[in-house]
């Protein structure tokens, strides 16, 4: 008897001290996991990305995706029926978990075939892609924040520290805030909800996010510097576009553009200061054609939709350390030879493929349309070359 007490001693002190996660009775929860970058940072925990925040200001409290067939299946709601998506609320989220991760960028996976991509930019660019069935996205809020409905496909928030971030749908699908006051998106098969933050939001900024939903920028090549050493990334809001570079050197840069359709596209490369290079004698051609100054986002999107030649202008950007946005636009496909030349300046070796560094110039802040960035450029390109694959 009393070997059978102190057995049944043993198994409650044993059991006292074993984790309520290990119990058979229940799921085990899930470590929490973190990604933080030089912008961009939050954690993924259980069915939620969580505390998504840019230079340290959270935008999004939780980001929580579920396919629309098992909210359907969850909710009661018949399938196929029409949901009015403001009413859509409490989206339980598959269950995530961090991925793959660099010095630009983070993945999430989550349970099904939606995906989510954090980029370590200024703008803190977040990529929801349904990834081929139709999902719902809730975005929690804080209780501060103020979200303003501008279209079906964008709306956008302003936290109480006054930044502002735009959810922008690209493809079929709709954005909306819903009866508890978060940012509701419904997505189709393809589409994916695109999330761009802003120390301030400007005119400029809007133009770009139209662009970028309706499908005329498909493309963003992002290139700065940290630690003394260039570091670029790509961004794919659209499909099919496929860009390598074949020469450079300090003063030019050759490079294929190719895409499965002939229809042109926007390619928007963003330049921080710290690797922002001066030119004033840039030219662009295109299969030996110069490249048009465009003076309007109406001549941009002209010269995409099959213009008479391409395009090209600079702005700056909503962002307090990046300093101009580059849109490019090509006007037809098959395989295209772009080069962009500095021709004030002086030839030196020519490389392909390899890591490059900004050569240290500024700006001459003349702010007329044209790249100026020539070497920033190209440095961008040779990094970014093998990652832009639509």
């Amino acid at each position: 008897m009393k070997q059978i007490a102190a057995a049944l001693t043993a198994l409650l002190v044993i059991a006292s001290v074993t984790p309520a996660g290990v119990a058979a009775s229940g799921p085990a929860e899930q470590e929490a996991e973190a990604y933080s970058g030089a912008h961009v940072s939050f954690e993924v925990e259980n069915s939620a990305m969580t505390d998504y925040a840019v230079d340290g200001d959270v935008v999004a409290e939780t980001v929580a995706v579920e396919s629309q067939s098992d909210h359907e299946s969850r909710t009661g709601v018949d399938a196929g029926a029409d949901v009015e998506l403001s009413t859509v609320t409490g989206v339980a989220g598959a269950e995530t978990s961090l991925a793959a991760q660099s010095s630009t960028r983070a993945s999430v996976d989550i349970g099904g075939s939606a995906e989510m991509t954090a980029h370590d930019s200024e703008h803190g660019v977040l990529i929801v892609d349904a990834g081929g069935e139709s999902q719902y996205v809730e975005v929690g809020l804080a209780s501060d924040a103020e979200a303003e409905q501008e279209s079906d496909s964008r709306v956008a928030v302003t936290t109480a520290n006054g930044s502002e971030t735009a959810f922008v749908v690209v493809g079929e699908g709709e954005v909306t805030t819903n009866e508890d006051g978060n940012v509701t998106a419904s997505l189709g098969d393809d589409a994916k909800l695109v999330t761009r933050s802003y120390d301030e939001r400007g005119e400029d900024d809007e133009r770009t996010e139209a662009f970028i939903a309706n499908g005329t920028a498909t493309a963003e090549v992002y290139l700065t510097e940290r630690d003394g050493e260039a570091v670029a990334d790509t961004i794919e809001y659209g499909q099919d576009t496929a860009v390598e570079v074949t020469e450079r050197s300090e003063s030019e840069v050759r490079m294929t553009a190719e895409r499965a359709t002939e229809e042109g596209t926007v390619v928007i490369a963003s330049v921080s200061d710290a690797a922002l290079a001066a030119s004033d004698s840039l030219t662009v051609t295109i299969d030996g054609e110069a490249a048009a100054e465009a003076s309007s986002y109406a001549e941009l999107r002209n010269a995409a939709e099959g213009g008479n030649s391409s395009a090209y202008a600079v702005r700056q950007s909503g962002s307090a350390e990046a300093s101009a946005d580059v849109l490019v636009a090509v006007n037809h496909f098959s395989e295209r030879e772009i080069v962009v030349a500095d021709d004030g300046a002086s030839e030196e070796t020519t490389t392909e493929g390899g890591d490059d560094e900004s050569d240290g110039e500024t700006s001459d802040g003349g702010g007329q349309p044209g790249f100026g960035v020539t070497a920033a450029l190209a440095a961008l390109l040779s990094l970014a070359a093998a990652r832009i694959r639509g």
